[in-house]
């Protein structure tokens, strides 16, 4: 009884040790986000104090030389076309090729899995010559592609869950009238509303973070968050601190809201997609 009494112990502080480690860079950063610029590169990991506190001035900085107030209508824009789509299209097709077994199926639901060990640096070259030419290279236009490098992982995580819901209420269904478009919409798709919100989570936080690919495929003409961010980097390597770690707060407060209203969904779908997948 006093050795598992330890050992939980030993596990807990390990967890408190590890959660410190991992919230320790947004409390650095929300730190700093009140200091003067020159103060946190002297002395990054020390509270504001009397000296180093400016109040809300980073902030004003930061919001007239990024246009962040622009780059966040697009960030939005972006994200949420590309989670609707992603979320729209992926459940329907995990329905289709989890209930019609063919080789086709088969075969559409490997290539899935298989997409998802791709890395993006093999691709990203020809993926960025491909949108030109096809007029993708635009903010609609990367929503296409968010739906191809979303899907492998969406695709895979419904198919786990619909393989959970009794094929018995679809059939109920067929036998009153119904097609398969009233079949998915009014029985399926609020079955799966857990593992939708997981995946809407999943890919929120990473189209919204996501730097790369929009500076890739629509440069910056149209700017998202990380790259107007970035462009706070001066000539010769210099970098404006305290705006940059305004902005970097204010970037992060719209996805932790998103996660901590939806978090609730996640374990719950995560489990249920990928046990049975």
């Amino acid at each position: 009884m006093q050795r598992e009494t330890v050992r939980d112990n030993t596990i807990f502080v390990l967890f408190l040790v590890l959660m410190a480690v991992f919230l320790s860079p947004i409390l650095i950063v929300l730190m700093n986000s009140f200091k003067g610029k020159f103060f946190i590169s002297d002395a990054p990991f020390k509270l504001p104090d009397s000296t180093t506190y400016v109040g809300l001035e980073n902030y004003i900085s930061g919001l007239e030389k990024t246009g962040f107030l622009n780059a966040f209508g697009m960030s939005l824009l972006i994200t949420v076309l590309s989670v609707l789509v992603i979320v729209w299209f992926t459940s329907m097709t995990a329905w289709y090729i989890t209930r019609v077994k063919t080789g086709f199926t088969k075969s559409l639901y490997f290539a899935f899995v298989f997409s998802m060990i791709v890395p993006f640096q093999m691709v990203m070259f020809t993926m960025t010559k491909v949108a030109n030419v096809l007029h993708l290279d635009n903010p609609l236009g990367i929503v296409i592609i968010y739906l191809g490098f979303g899907a492998g992982l969406s695709v895979f995580l419904y198919s786990g869950f619909v393989k959970s819901i009794p094929v018995e209420i679809e059939e109920a269904v067929m036998m009153d009238g119904g097609n398969p478009r009233q079949m998915f919409f009014r029985v399926v798709f609020p079955i799966l509303k857990p593992i939708a919100i997981t995946v809407a989570i999943l890919n929120v936080m990473w189209i919204w973070n996501d730097y790369l690919l929009p500076y890739l495929v629509i440069g910056t003409e149209y700017k998202t968050i990380p790259i107007a961010i970035q462009y706070l980097r001066g000539g010769y390597g210099s970098i404006d601190m305290g705006a940059m770690m305004a902005m970097l707060t204010l970037a992060i407060v719209p996805v932790v809201i998103f996660y901590l209203f939806c978090q609730r969904y996640i374990i719950e779908g995560v489990v249920a997609g990928a046990v049975k997948g």
